[in-house]
């Protein structure tokens, strides 16, 4: 009953959180705030995250298809199918959730007990869309660019791990990452990136704004919200993976 006791609460947060906003330049603003904040000081750790799980990768995959019977652009080929869909979606996702999430989830619960909310809806102003369709719109709209980054920064560590390393030439690598793409591929993954940006941004906020008591429960709530966050991702990358790539 408490399971669905908070998805009850969750979807009625949405659907505040949706309602027409009272001044649309005042919500473009903070829109553009929330990118710069939430998105694009992601960037980095997005890049140095992905080039050093690509150059791993390409290193793995080069030792487990040492048999010389496997073409050395399947080295190539495999790093890259596993960027586009697994890594640079789900995985980096997963990251976000927690550097993202609890982020969210710290700025919302602070004025929830701080009451800035309480002063907010004394003003007539609706604060669940003030404060959190900014945050929904701003990742939903970052997270397909941060997929794109990803993939890009993921192939170019392993364009230099694996010639450096040793276990690929350059001319395998790049055949490799040439060889059998499809394109409907990067389509399911920039899908799955805009559904795990709208659980990465809507669920963490839903365990701030509702979080009751001082800095101690707004802790424990940010660890609520990223392990919760992070189950959901799974979830829907299962459901997603089971109705789209059949």
């Amino acid at each position: 009953m408490k399971f669905f006791f908070h998805v009850g609460k969750y979807f009625k947060l949405l659907a505040r959180v949706f309602g027409r906003p009272e001044k649309h330049k005042m919500y473009i603003r903070q829109l553009f705030h929330e990118i710069d904040s939430l998105g694009v000081n992601s960037v980095w750790i997005v890049i140095i995250i992905s080039i050093f799980i690509g150059g791993i990768m390409t290193i793995q995959f080069a030792y487990s298809m040492a048999n010389p019977i496997y073409p050395h652009t399947l080295v190539g080929l495999g790093t890259r199918d596993t960027l586009i869909l697994e890594f640079s979606s789900t995985m980096l996702a997963l990251i976000m959730a927690g550097k993202i999430g609890s982020n969210i989830t710290s700025e919302i619960g602070t004025m929830r007990v701080t009451e800035q909310i309480d002063s907010l809806e004394i003003m007539g102003v609706n604060s669940a869309s003030y404060l959190i369709l900014p945050k929904i719109l701003a990742v939903v709209f970052v997270f397909p660019f941060l997929f794109i980054i990803s993939v890009f920064f993921g192939l170019l560590g392993g364009l230099v791990t694996g010639p450096i390393a040793g276990v690929i030439t350059i001319p395998h690598y790049i055949d490799g990452i040439q060889w059998l793409f499809y394109p409907y591929y990067v389509t399911f993954s920039l899908i799955k990136s805009v559904v795990f940006g709208f659980i990465v941004a809507s669920v963490p906020a839903y365990y701030g704004y509702y979080v009751q008591g001082g800095a101690l429960e707004v802790g424990t709530a940010s660890t609520k919200a990223v392990v919760n966050t992070n189950i959901l991702i799974l979830l829907f990358d299962l459901i997603l993976t089971r109705l789209l790539l059949t």
